[in-house]
């Protein structure tokens, strides 16, 4: 290209981008620092553009940006908007309270239980706990086993206090679970003992579980329960507790003779065994409420005869 047909450096655009090599052209500045308007301001000979060029700088946001721009953060300040540069916080009372674990009334533990009365297998469960965590809880436990008889009310206490620490360990939810039924809470133990449930897979607790509907209530729910198939996998102690349930929920529902035919088994012959004791009593006491009295007394009798530690009043009814 011919010399004289090159733009000149005058005709170029004006580009931000600096040159390679120093110039010493005399329409370079003398120093990088802008000038000062009389008013205190850079003075810029570019041209104001955009939303707010017809605005005063002073009436301008802050560096958060226009309050005017979608999404723009606000709080609200004397009845006036204000932009937030710093994001949007919420209060307190406006966050998310299922998301903030809540405090718990913490019975006090003696000084003398250290957590050391466990079986050792109870124990093991709760190795994956962190070492303090784990004998709190491991304490905890031990209150339940203290006052299930005496004081099952503080024992419930101690079962929610366990459950608060280690909610993920099956042990402890079964646990919770048993001690809130001897309260009488039977909501929270029917909760506690699904909860273990889940985790474990074990169906011992599902007598337990039954007589939890009974307690609210809810008889047809208990007998769902005696008939599913989990009942089935039940040890014998387990089973002849889920027989005395279900006839309970019969009773319950005004079905006399129903409750004593759910009783009637092959282990009514049975004397050596600890659930034996139970097992007469319950058939003896739903004979009564079906009116065969005389067959009451005699199976009350045939109780009394069994319980030696005088567990129950058999002895007594079989004299009425």
């Amino acid at each position: 290209m011919d010399e004289r047909q090159r733009p000149s450096n005058s005709a170029r655009d004006n580009s931000s981008r600096p040159s390679s090599r120093p110039s010493s052209s005399p329409s370079r500045p003398s120093s990088s620092r802008p000038s000062s308007s009389p008013t205190g301001r850079p003075s810029s000979s570019r041209p104001a553009t955009g939303p707010n060029k017809d605005r005063r700088r002073e009436d301008l946001p802050a560096r958060g940006g226009s309050t005017d721009r979608r999404g723009a953060t606000r709080n609200v300040s004397e009845g006036r908007e204000v932009s937030d540069p710093r994001g949007f916080r919420a209060t307190p009372q406006d966050r998310d309270q299922s998301r903030i674990r809540p405090r718990i009334f913490e019975p006090d533990i003696p000084e003398d239980v250290t957590g050391e009365e466990l079986e050792k297998s109870v124990r093991a469960e709760l190795l994956s706990l962190s070492a303090e965590n784990a004998k709190v809880v491991a304490r905890h436990l031990v209150c339940i086993n203290i006052h299930m008889d005496s004081d099952p009310e503080l024992a419930h206490k101690h079962g929610i206090a366990a459950a608060h620490h280690a909610g993920r360990l099956a042990v402890v939810r079964e646990s919770a679970g048993y001690a809130a039924y001897r309260a009488g809470h039977y909501e929270i133990a029917l909760k506690e003992l699904r909860a273990a449930h889940r985790i474990s897979g074990d169906v011992s607790m599902w007598p337990v579980m039954a007589d939890c509907e009974r307690g609210m209530n809810r008889p047809l729910k208990a007998l769902n329960l005696a008939g599913s198939d989990e009942v089935k996998r039940l040890a014998k102690p387990e089973e002849i507790e889920m027989r005395i349930v279900a006839s309970g929920a019969r009773r319950d529902l005004g079905e006399l003779d129903a409750a004593v035919i759910t009783l009637t088994c092959k282990e009514l012959k049975t004397e050596s065994e600890e659930w034996a004791v139970r097992l007469r009593y319950a058939y003896a006491d739903a004979l009564a409420a079906a009116g065969r009295k005389e067959e009451a007394r005699e199976w009350f009798a045939k109780c009394a005869s069994i319980d030696h530690d005088e567990a129950t009043d058999a002895q007594m009814r079989a004299q009425l």
